[in-house]
């Protein structure tokens, strides 16, 4: 499986994403000045979001590159997430000064013409960046995980707390990820504590947790077959040594149900920021902090891989 190398950045890679057709691959990176951190793509693959450093979420024309709104905020927007049909937009932005983490519903109008800043709700967040957040099932709530370590369930309309996940079963630091499953019913969330937990969407059940040696930057599911990967290594400031193999930059992917890992895939020089799964299931990205994007096409061997 040999990878294929993309370096269109000049600096670490924070998010993927590909489009529902999986023939458009979007990567998000600190080299635009400001840092954008995440990205989203609309249905048709017409409209891209963007959040960013610059206190900004963006509305982007894919085919031209125009852009076509900008949100403005008074603190970094982080983390952005298209509803189900594209209606709405979730946007959430750091804590700053003095101001609280928020997650903002944005209208997202069908002509652009007509798109407006205004916010449908806001809810004021917990403490500590949210790092993720994104629509559960039927747009009815909004499912978020950041530095509190803990995963929350709000309702999208009123704004209200529905569940939390408990602090026992629950992920003791930071939250740096969240990957919905194909048919929306269950999420992965990723930690630094060096974990992985499947949770049910509707009831905040607990129902798996994969266990890994560093901590987890970034996390996929796959849509195909009963996999999961994960990400990471150590923070780029707590790196000391060149040698790649001493940093544990690979990616590692786990049996579903199981638990158990079942293989890795190396390459990076530096943590591993970001993961993405074709919507075919027959080929992933992942990024990095050495600027890299790395896309790999599946062998056959893999879709037939047995424990």
């Amino acid at each position: 499986m040999r990878p294929i190398l993309m370096k269109g950045h000049e600096r670490p890679l924070t998010f993927l994403k590909y489009n529902r057709d999986g023939d458009l691959l979007f990567s998000c990176a600190k080299d635009h000045n400001p840092t954008v951190w995440c990205c989203d793509v609309s249905r048709d693959s017409m409209r891209l979001i963007t959040g960013s450093a610059d206190q900004t979420a963006k509305l982007w024309n894919v085919q031209t590159g125009a852009q076509l709104f900008s949100f403005n905020f008074d603190s970094p927007a982080r983390a952005v997430d298209f509803s189900v049909a594209d209606k709405l937009a979730v946007i959430t932005t750091d804590p700053f000064m003095e101001l609280p983490s928020a997650i903002h519903v944005k209208r997202i109008s069908g002509d652009p013409t007509e798109q407006t800043g205004e916010s449908v709700l806001i809810i004021k967040g917990p403490q500590g960046r949210i790092n993720r957040a994104v629509w559960g099932p039927l747009n009815k709530t909004i499912i978020s995980g950041g530095e509190d370590a803990v995963v929350r369930i709000w309702d999208s309309e009123t704004g209200k707390l529905l569940k939390e996940s408990d602090k026992e079963i629950g992920h003791k630091k930071t939250i740096t990820s969240l990957s919905k499953s194909a048919d929306g019913s269950h999420f992965l969330a990723g930690s630094l504590d060096r974990s992985a937990k499947l949770w049910d969407t509707r009831s905040l059940t607990l129902i798996k947790t994969y266990v890994t040696e560093r901590p987890v930057n970034a996390v996929a599911m796959s849509p195909l077959l009963d996999h999961v990967v994960l990400g990471g290594g150590q923070d780029a400031s707590a790196v000391t040594t060149t040698d790649h193999r001493a940093g544990k930059f690979e990616a590692k992917f786990f049996d579903k149900i199981l638990q158990e890992e079942i293989g890795g895939v190396k390459g990076h020089f530096g943590p591993i920021n970001a993961l993405a799964f074709n919507p075919d299931g027959r080929s992933f990205s992942s990024g990095g902090e050495d600027g890299y994007l790395r896309l790999h096409h599946f062998d056959s061997d893999y879709f037939n891989i047995k424990i």
